[in-house]
């Protein structure tokens, strides 16, 4: 997980559609991932949906719950500071290790100056410690608040989350995605407890505007349509 420093130069923006990022990243894992690994991936979404766990998150029309929660650099930022600023659209992300997490969070930098043009503000939640995002913003040069959701609390207030499964599980360790340790969990066997990914627009008063949420890893919500949606 190298990440570069504040004194290499940033990429350029990759402004493509998302679902082209994300596809050539899928064709990329179909060419070099084994597919014995593919198919326990498959698996453990295909046991997601049979749960119905995106039906089930917090809808369209309810309250947010109150958070508190530290941004990457250790600085501790409420709902009540972000909405007071306008709407916010808030991302739950699994972190800097998920390269689906990383291509939504560098389309959505790429759209943060229509956010704000339209009045909003956004920022993005992970289980990740204070430390991982500070990296993850560095690296991937974001502009916009990543806060720690330690344990979980508040996106299992969202009803997003789950435990992964033993053989998905094994795949990551291997693949030296270690959660409890960049969860900051030390080796808790209860840590092992993801976010599904979640996209929410959230109205000033703390009303849940729009809701998408998808059990598989690999589907996220356009930016473009995110932006639609606050300017309409």
């Amino acid at each position: 997980m190298k990440w570069r420093s504040l004194e290499e130069s940033a990429p350029s923006a990759d402004t493509r559609p998302l679902r082209e990022i994300f596809a050539e990243r899928k064709e990329l894992i179909a060419k070099y991932v084994p597919s014995e690994t593919q198919a326990i991936h498959a698996r453990a979404v295909a046991e997601l949906k049979q749960q119905h766990l995106a039906a089930n998150v917090l809808p369209v029309g309810s309250k947010i719950p109150e958070f508190q929660l530290q941004d990457h650099d250790g600085k501790s930022v409420s709902s009540s500071d972000l909405l007071a600023k306008g709407r916010l659209v808030l991302c739950f992300i699994r972190g800097r290790w998920c390269p689906f997490c990383v291509g939504q969070m560098e389309a959505m930098n790429v759209v943060l100056p229509e956010i704000e043009q339209a009045g909003a503000t956004f920022a993005a939640v992970s289980p990740q410690t204070v430390k991982q995002s500070f990296f993850t913003r560095d690296q991937h040069r974001l502009r916009f608040p990543l806060l720690s959701d330690a344990g979980n609390k508040v996106a299992r207030q969202f009803r997003l989350t789950y435990r992964v499964p033993d053989e998905q599980k094994a795949i990551y360790q291997r693949a030296f995605v270690n959660l409890p340790f960049v969860n900051g969990n030390g080796n808790v066997e209860d840590s092992w407890e993801l976010p599904i990914p979640a996209t929410y627009i959230i109205d000033h008063d703390g009303s849940v505007l729009y809701a998408s949420a998808n059990e598989d890893y690999t589907e996220r919500p356009e930016p473009a349509e995110i932006v639609r949606l606050l300017a309409a």
